[in-house]
């Protein structure tokens, strides 16, 4: 008997799921996606270019928020929770909510979704959004150049707009970016990457996007996004915790599945969290995984005009889903001021508009940094907004993007990176073990 089944996500992790599990499997019936997490990624259709000969229509995505109707409507038998960063009391929140409507609840695991890669792969993966995924993607790809290696970086899907158009994207040059279309959510990861010098793929179908991948590779490294495990098989696998957030590692879902397989762990953030945090957080992934290897490390900042902060009240911008989903109150922007002698850092919520205001206005915790929200041109135009009409006199940036290229501000603004230093342990030691 065939099973009706709606997929839960985000855009990313739920297309997946349905790519490589339920697309040809004739014995379930898939009728709806339904979306949440992401502003306006709702009310559109997996097309059915991507969604094969079982589905001629198309698959309707809906908002979550119908997920109760639709689950009665569409007499669904199975839902299958396919996003991630949430925590295990919410996970089970809505396994409560979906069986009480008739249905039963699926979480699909790494056998029936990691893709298998003809190459090495290493996937850098976290607890939490925020971890420090990135600055360790970067240096594990700069280890593996200085051992002459080919690196491909591949990251996790973030297909917001015209999905036919995202089934494979390569991105080499900030060109493509805009050949893209590509939100301030693509490029704060997709940016530093090409600044360095690494090919980056992302999209939609990942079987053709690792085969694409492969012919220009040696090593694949997996660039995950937000806690999600990683789409394909992999030789080493890195997961990134974080001592600002203690007991998050064991918290939330799946950031703990990744605790539980890692074969390294980073502590990231130790110079700039309390010991006592950083002891809990190794003395709780000591317990999920006495096997894994301990590295701690720090993230170091970079700022490029710290005169500009000196002596001036300055508006801290950082990255969107750290402060949003990720439920930090401040990133790289708002220590970068804080450290480089800013008299008054704002809060940024009286200066918000738009939909940068609702969305600070959706999460219950305070924010010390402005979200650089940007899913859409009009987001975007409220966070130029939002900066402008503010009092400060610097804007200081700890978003990976250049915002310089998208906003028109009438103020100065500073820009922030970071890099990732070990300070006990060794990327360089661990990498050598398995790749050759």
């Amino acid at each position: 008997m065939t099973q009706r089944v709606i997929i839960m996500g985000a855009a990313g992790r739920d297309f997946h799921n349905f790519n490589v599990y339920f697309k040809n499997n004739p014995n379930y019936k898939v009728v709806a996606f339904t979306a949440t997490q992401i502003p306006n990624i709702e009310n559109r259709k997996y097309p059915p270019e991507l969604a094969g000969p079982l589905y001629p229509n198309g698959i309707n995505i809906y908002p979550e928020s119908e997920l109760v109707e639709l689950i009665k409507k569409e007499n669904v038998d199975l839902v299958c929770f396919s996003y991630s960063d949430v925590s295990h009391e919410y996970v089970m929140h809505k396994a409560s909510e979906i069986q009480a409507a008739g249905a039963s609840f699926l979480l699909l695991g790494p056998k029936d979704t990691m893709l298998q890669s003809k190459k090495p792969v290493i996937s850098i993966v976290a607890s939490r959004t925020g971890s420090g995924k990135s600055p360790t993607t970067r240096k594990v790809s700069k280890i593996l150049k200085q051992m002459g290696k080919r690196v491909v970086v591949v990251r996790h899907p973030m297909p917001y707009g015209d999905l036919r158009l995202q089934v494979v994207q390569r991105f080499e040059s900030i060109d493509d970016l805009n050949r893209y279309n590509c939100t301030i959510e693509e490029r704060e990861e997709y940016e530093p990457h090409i600044e360095n010098g690494n090919i980056v793929y992302s999209g939609v179908d990942y079987k053709k996007i690792l085969r694409e991948a492969e012919k220009e590779a040696d090593v694949i490294l997996w660039d995950g996004g937000n806690n999600d495990f990683p789409f394909f098989k992999s030789d080493l696998i890195i997961t990134v915790v974080d001592p600002l957030r203690p007991g998050h590692e064991v918290m939330y879902y799946p950031g703990e599945t990744n605790v539980r397989m890692a074969d390294v762990i980073v502590i990231s953030k130790v110079s700039s969290a309390p010991k006592e945090n950083v002891e809990k957080v190794k003395n709780n992934v000591k317990k999920l995984n006495p096997k894994a290897e301990i590295i701690e490390a720090e993230l170091k900042l970079l700022v490029d005009e710290p005169e500009l902060i000196r002596g001036k009240v300055a508006i801290a911008v950082d990255d969107g889903p750290t402060l949003t989903h990720g439920e930090l109150e401040y990133g790289a922007g708002y220590i970068a001021a804080l450290s480089n002698g800013s008299i008054k850092i704002l809060d940024p919520t009286p200066y918000a508009v738009g939909e940068v205001k609702s969305l600070i206005e959706n999460y219950k915790h305070h924010l010390k940094s402005m979200p650089a929200v940007g899913y859409s041109k009009e987001q975007i135009k409220d966070l130029e907004i939002s900066l402008n009409s503010s009092p400060a006199e610097v804007v200081v940036s700890g978003t990976p993007v250049n915002i310089k290229r998208l906003l028109k501000l009438n103020k100065p603004l500073v820009q922030v990176k970071y890099e990732l230093q070990e300070i006990k342990g060794s990327l360089e030691d661990e990498i050598k073990k398995r790749i050759k």
